[in-house]
């Protein structure tokens, strides 16, 4: 753990008022220290947090939760937030299983108000807050923490379009500006108009003004009107500002997000203002760790890293992702309609690969899920092969888009669904274990789930060709080496038999295949006999693959999503309509994982190889006693 002399006297935002601007510059420095320390050895995300360290410390300091309430957009930037709001002592535990997570959750503090783990909600819930709040004579400000790519998400427009219609005097947005660069200071006339605007003095001698001007007889109203519009034109010729102006804030910008005593200045003023606010600030991604600022996107969501080293040659990395990427980029070669769409996710997603060889055809929506699947059937309708690669737990943000505009009109479309499955360190918003629930309850949907990279490789050319709504799922993270070398048959299924008079058999699909294996090593070093049936394509499931089961007295579905509405209900569907009547049992999640290692959580889940182990054992011992 780095050096926190003054970190560790920091127990929650009131100490930070008692810091002069000295010890609050030392303190960011220390902050950062801490954050590279941790975040390199348990992985995370670091250059939206190193970005947002001294804002985050001015908003804590001035606003002071819980007198006031600060909300954090998508959630990954609030590891600052963390350590100064009584965590500080835990933050090496950060992402860890029972550490503290690495987005907000109210189950861990009070100071945590909403689970975050999605762009764009921010907006919403501050807005809903600071009604409620104001409903119950409670003027104490909300303040919502935006970054400029969640201006991307629809789900900001929409909130955005009731602004006007609410008295919101208490509610600030702080739009955390570090690449789109919305609009930009032109110089010292910019923000010497800031500085006069949001003084007090100022504002209370334009407030007495303007009422004296107002109440001047027959031409008051006229004259006010006309200062009121010549300002604005005048301020916006300065800045741009018009479209939250337009919405109905109070534009106030840009600033120095590092800059702390403009901040201070500024921060302290706007607790006399009246909303709604919006103040755009300017910083860095990455701020202080010139490896992060040099490109960001490497270090936007990492693992384990040398800080001495970096993390810069993330496209080397052996995974699913970069698998998919590469495999896709071949594709694209030998055929012009292929088209790759992602949502502000191209290095996660592998299709930095594509974008390198085939811009034109590479199209990144940014953080618009929903518009990126009606685009992608748009594409489809014209002509072209379009790939959706995309998060799984992005893809539920989604689901009218797949039935309305894919599902019902049979588009064309391919889904390159990543991180399927639980996803370990980011914990409840992340894991992708709601997809085939999704996918099962549409219609038309054709779904493969590969267990590695050969499997992978060879079903997306396969899919390629395909037509209709497809999808192909895979974990994160790299192949586990237990069945590397498994040959891909390209079968709707495969049946691993022991033996003829095998009378128990383990189903599964995707990754999880891997722990049936190790499971059935186990019960044989130990005698007993069990045959495996791995589904490749798990929509539509194979008939022949549940008339293959049915010579079975005992079935268990090993499935790594959750029970309910899964492939496991449809399988054992199917199997009762052909006079199944043996032991059927199931594998599967029935509450919301937390965070940890994937090991971890497949243990807790008792999806392990051990796990799989003991239950086909506990069946043997119920048989004979």
């Amino acid at each position: 753990m780095a050096s926190t002399s003054l970190l560790k006297r920091i127990h929650g935002p009131s100490d930070l008022a008692k810091l002069g601007a000295t010890d609050i510059l030392a303190l960011c420095d220390e902050i950062r220290e801490e954050l590279i320390s941790v975040v390199s050895e348990n992985g995370g995300h670091l250059a939206s947090n190193l970005g947002v360290v001294e804002l985050t410390v001015m908003l804590l300091r001035t606003f002071l939760p819980p007198k006031s309430s600060i909300i954090f957009d998508v959630g990954h930037q609030s590891y600052v937030y963390k350590m100064l709001t009584g965590r500080v002592s835990a933050f090496d535990s950060l992402r860890k299983l029972d550490g503290i997570s690495g987005f907000p959750r109210p189950y861990e503090s009070d100071f945590d108000l909403f689970s975050a783990g999605h762009s764009g909600t921010a907006l919403s819930s501050a807005i809903g807050l600071a009604r409620a709040k104001l409903l119950d004579g409670d003027s104490s400000k909300i303040v919502a923490v935006i970054g400029d790519g969640s201006f991307g998400s629809g789900m900001v427009y929409e909130a955005m379009n009731t602004i006007s219609d609410y008295s919101l005097k208490n509610l600030i947005v702080i739009l955390n500006d570090n690449s789109m660069s919305i609009s930009k200071s032109v110089g010292g006339l910019a923000q010497y108009l800031l500085r006069l605007r949001t003084d007090i003095g100022y504002s209370n001698t334009k407030r007495r003004l303007r009422n004296l001007i107002s109440n001047t007889p027959i031409v008051g109203e006229a004259i006010t009107g006309t200062i009121v519009r010549s300002k604005a034109l005048f301020r916006r010729s300065i800045y741009d500002g018009r479209l939250f102006e337009e919405f109905g804030f109070n534009y106030i910008g840009p600033i120095d997000g590092h800059d702390i005593f403009e901040m201070n200045r500024l921060f302290r003023n706007l607790k006399d203002f009246d909303g709604p606010l919006l103040v755009h600030t300017m910083t860095t991604k990455g701020k202080g760790f010139p490896s992060a600022e040099a490109n960001p996107g490497a270090y936007h969501g990492v693992g384990k890293f040398d800080p001495n080293i970096g993390n810069d040659d993330i496209s080397d990395i052996d995974s699913f992702s970069n698998v998919f990427g590469r495999k896709l980029a071949q594709l694209a070669e030998r055929d012009n309609n292929i088209c790759a769409i992602t949502a502000a996710m191209k290095y996660a997603t592998g299709l930095n690969f594509f974008k390198h060889d085939f811009k034109d055809r590479f199209f990144d929506v940014g953080i618009a899920e929903e518009h990126a699947v009606t685009f992608a059937a748009g594409l489809a309708k014209g002509g072209k092969k379009p790939v959706f690669a995309v998060y799984s737990t992005f893809l539920q943000r989604a689901y009218d888009q797949l039935f309305q505009d894919v599902s019902l009109d049979k588009a064309d479309v391919l889904f390159a669904v990543d991180r399927a499955g639980l996803v370990g360190e980011d914990g409840e918003t992340h894991h992708g274990i709601y997809d085939p629930a999704i996918l099962s309850s549409l219609f038309g949907f054709t779904v493969v789930s590969p267990s590695n990279y050969m499997e992978l490789e060879l079903w997306l050319d396969r899919l390629m060709n395909m037509t209709g709504p497809r999808v192909i799922r895979y974990p994160r993270g790299s192949q586990d080496n237990r069945i590397g070398g498994y040959i891909a048959t390209g079968s709707n299924y495969d049946l691993i038999k022991q033996g003829n008079d095998t009378k128990t058999l383990i189903v599964s699909y995707g990754r999880i295949f891997t722990e049936t294996v190790e499971a059935k090593q186990i019960l044989n070093d130990r005698s007993i006999d069990v045959d495996l049936l791995k589904l490749n394509i798990i929509i539509p499931i194979d008939i022949e693959a549940v008339m293959q089961a049915m010579a079975y007295e005992h079935i268990l579905f090993v499935e790594e999503a959750v029970e309910h509405g899964s492939i496991n209900e449809s399988f054992l569907k199917l199997l009762v309509q052909e006079g199944f009547s043996g032991h059927y049992d199931v594998s599967a999640i029935n509450a919301i994982p937390r965070h940890g290692t994937v090991v971890q959580l497949l243990e807790l889940a008792k999806l392990d190889a051990k796990s799989i182990a003991k239950a086909i054992e506990r069946w043997q011992s119920e048989e004979t006693s």
